[in-house]
């Protein structure tokens, strides 16, 4: 068993891979041509993000010194939410992140700024896949990837990086389970989605992402998790390795642990994929304590 630490990259998630690839492409393109409905040469760019896209998209504009506005979550964690402003970016609050996607997009569609996915742009997903590819050097025996699932650009990445070369294997949450509702549909549909400690794996579906085909085609399987099993995994994580995850993170770790995604005797790489908790709810998760968070994961 093997651990991807894209929890060690400079936004502390993988997600800085995506926004990069997005905004270098963007600039160079703007340096050929005009970007429509972004003023000339220096596009300006909108996106919406739980949280560590928008960070890595402000870390990455900021370099640029390209113009940067993110609609977020009103609940979104605070080190999230902190590092994006820290950056330069532009804040818009919203009531959830389906508000917020939604509102990106009309924005972008306006024209005051390119709209950029934080899942389902081909250049975000392509930089998603580098991860893929730097496993397969590091372990190219390796069987498994597990990876947790939101909007689904880090597993359609990581599927399309491996091209059959190994399994790709997800985790969604119990409270937000779109590729799992929608691949039982057979198409794209709408979930309630509920409150969960994975933010950055909350929401619905765009429902022109090319995710979806990419997952039902090239993604074996999926688990689902519960909340319960992203604490004990982010407990046995601090404990056993001494790392920070994020409840986005503990996913994958935790179709693992709780046994939902069968690995056994199978060569397993599992993709710790951000570590932006806030640290009061970590330290709560992974200590002795009263309370829904501050309950011993055993």
């Amino acid at each position: 068993m093997f651990l991807k630490l894209e929890t060690l990259q400079p936004t502390h998630s993988y997600k800085i891979r995506g926004a990069t690839n997005a905004v270098l492409q963007l600039a160079a393109s703007a340096c050929h041509e005009p970007v429509e409905g972004a003023g000339g040469s220096a596009p300006s760019i909108v996106t919406a993000s739980a949280g560590n896209h928008g960070r890595a998209m402000a870390h990455a504009a900021a370099a640029a010194g390209i113009a940067l506005t993110v609609y977020v979550p009103e609940h979104a964690p605070r080190t999230k939410i902190e590092a994006i402003r820290e950056a330069g970016a532009e804040l818009r609050f919203c009531a959830d992140y389906d508000d917020a996607e939604r509102r990106a997009k009309a924005h972008g569609a306006r024209g005051p700024g390119v709209f950029i996915s934080p899942y389902a742009h081909p250049d975000v997903i392509a930089g998603a896949g580098t991860v893929a590819l730097e496993i397969l050097d590091d372990a190219p025996d390796v069987e498994v990837i597990v990876a947790a699932i939101g909007g689904g650009g880090l597993i359609s990445g990581i599927s399309i990086g491996l091209d059959g070369r190994a399994e790709a294997a997800g985790a969604e949450v119990e409270a937000s389970t779109p590729f799992t509702s929608s691949l039982k549909a057979g198409r794209i549909v709408p979930i309630d989605v509920g409150e969960t400690l994975a933010d950055g794996l909350s929401g619905n579906l765009d429902p022109d992402t090319p995710t979806f085909d990419i997952v039902r085609e090239r993604v074996a399987r999926i688990a689902v998790v519960s909340d319960e099993d992203l604490r004990s995994a982010i407990h046995g994580v601090a404990m056993h390795e001494k790392l920070i995850i994020e409840g986005a993170a503990a996913a994958a770790v935790a179709a693992v642990l709780s046994g939902k995604l069968d690995v056994r005797g199978r060569k397993v790489a599992i993709v710790l994929s951000g570590a932006n908790i806030d640290l009061e709810r970590w330290r709560g998760i992974t200590t002795a304590g009263s309370g829904e968070d501050g309950e011993r994961a055993t």
